[in-house]
């Protein structure tokens, strides 16, 4: 630490040895700096905000508003193009020296770097011209960046609002008379099938192409197979509930035929070995032959005996529903299948005539196809034209006009004034302590002992008299005069320019 304190302390020393030197370099870079400053012209900045509101709820409504945004981003896109500088440059003093083409060119590049548009918001918009140089004055330059962006804004307002209407005219008849072709050439189109049906109609039997009806009847085809899977899961589902539903069920307490009665005598021996008796009991033995009895009779007697289940009745009933439905299905998939083979006889049987009424009827498809497109488009179209000439749907509003500029964008010269004195401060300081790194002087006993490697005794203060010391104080007034006459040449630089700043209308 000690060291960079004497380190420091032999750098003023040095600097302060040779001030002079110091303030004629300080004097010189400052009065070039200022030089400098002085010969930059000053550009002046116009700024304007617009607002556009793109909604409508007529528009929205009819479903023709959608395309408002894309149209303003296309005009602020355009706004600056080519053609509209040129529109601007014409429109002011920037067009006074232009003569020729290459001129012009030179010109909207120009123009081009110096004006922005930029989108704050999806329908807030700040126009910026800068204007400066050219030979003009302050005030000269100032009008003419709020006279370039005024132009740009008129420029926008043309662009969005009578530009549009005029493309809304050209588009329409445009589209009428697309339509009117797409009208004829269908009109013939449909002439020619009609014709070419009569001539075959005998091979086109019905409506469509011999394709189209085989495309169709192999769709229905498709779905009548589906429908029989269907139907036989359906049939064979109610097969299989059929085999494990009885036709007859027998109902305890209710007589009917030998099942029932089986059923009761069945019962009346549960009772009796309820009861306790044994086989060997003559009751028990009675009963069990009167079982026998009437087993033998109701093995005889078949199915039918006992009463009627009314479950096995509804799916007698469901199932003949679902066998009807199955033959009609399988009857018209032997109809299609007729009809499929007829029609592909026919279609193989002559080529030509297929192939040419398939031609004739996809022409015919695709001539309606784009008539009715245009026909849509058309009316679209003009809805929408009707509805911009009754309500304006887009509201133009300039928010802030186009300033006039009361002092320079750039450069900022206080700023830079400033900086150069600085610069010039640094740079006589700079010079100063670089002379003193070249002659081998040294400030400090320690120095020389660095310098020549040899201890250092002593050290002999300087004497100094009275003329002396009287000398030095004036030169020492002298300095501080020179050092404060650069700050005295800011501050009279800085009063003109805050003058000049005022004088700009």
């Amino acid at each position: 630490m000690t060291n960079i304190y004497e380190e420091v302390r032999i750098a003023l020393h040095g600097i302060w040895h040779r001030r002079w030197v110091a303030l004629a370099i300080a004097w010189g870079v400052c009065m070039l700096g200022w030089l400098v400053v002085a010969m930059v012209p000053n550009s002046y900045e116009s700024k304007a905000r617009i607002f556009v509101q793109i909604d409508d709820v007529l528009a929205d409504q009819i479903g023709i508003g959608g395309d408002r945004k894309r149209d303003i981003e296309r005009v602020r896109q355009t706004l600056t193009s080519s053609v509209n500088l040129e529109k601007v440059i014409r429109a002011t003093r920037l067009g006074d020296e232009v003569t020729n083409d290459k001129q012009m060119q030179a010109a909207v590049a120009g123009l081009g770097k110096n004006v922005t548009v930029v989108s704050q918001q999806d329908n807030l918009f700040e126009i910026t011209g800068v204007a400066g140089g050219g030979g003009r004055n302050d005030g000269e330059n100032a009008k003419l960046a709020q006279d370039v962006v005024q132009k740009m804004i008129d420029i926008f307002r043309e662009e969005n609002l009578a530009g549009g209407r005029g493309e809304m005219t050209d588009t329409l008849a445009f589209l009428d008379q697309q339509l009117s072709e797409r009208k004829k050439a269908l009109e013939a189109a449909e002439l020619k099938r009609t014709e070419f049906e009569a001539r075959n109609a005998d091979m086109i039997p019905g409506s469509g192409s011999i394709t189209t009806k085989i495309e169709a009847a192999r769709g229905e085809m498709r779905d009548i197979d589906s429908n029989l899977l269907a139907a036989q899961s359906a049939l064979a589902s109610i097969n299989g509930q059929l085999s494990g539903t009885p036709q007859t069920i027998a109902i305890p307490g209710v007589q009917g035929g030998a099942k029932g009665a089986l059923a009761q005598a069945l019962s009346d021996l549960g009772s009796m070995r309820a009861r306790g008796l044994t086989d060997s009991h003559p009751d028990v033995i009675a009963a069990r032959a009167q079982v026998a009895n009437l087993q033998r009779s109701a093995n005889a007697e078949g199915p039918g005996g006992g009463t009627p289940n009314p479950a096995y009745s509804s799916l007698i009933s469901i199932k003949a529903d679902r066998e009807a439905s199955l033959v009609a299905l399988q009857s018209r998939k032997a109809s299609l299948q007729a009809e499929i083979a007829r029609l592909s006889a026919q279609q193989y049987g002559e080529p030509a005539i297929a192939a040419e009424a398939s031609r004739i009827g996809r022409d015919y498809d695709v001539l309606k196809e784009q008539y009715d497109k245009l026909l849509r488009d058309r009316e679209s179209l003009r809805l929408r034209g009707q509805v911009e000439t009754e309500r304006d749907a887009v509201k133009f509003e300039v928010i802030d006009p186009p300033t006039m500029p009361t002092g320079p964008a750039a450069p900022d010269r206080p700023i830079l004034l400033m900086l150069v004195l600085i610069v010039g401060i640094g740079a006589g300081c700079g010079g100063a302590f670089a002379l003193g790194q070249l002659k081998s002087a040294y400030s400090t006993t320690g120095q020389l002992e660095r310098a020549t490697g040899l201890p250092v005794i002593g050290s002999i203060s300087e004497a100094i008299t009275r003329t002396t010391r009287a000398s030095r104080a004036r030169n020492l007034k002298l300095f501080a005069g020179g050092f404060a006459g650069l700050f005295v040449v800011l501050f009279v630089l800085l009063g003109i320019e805050m003058l000049k700043r005022g004088m700009v209308e």
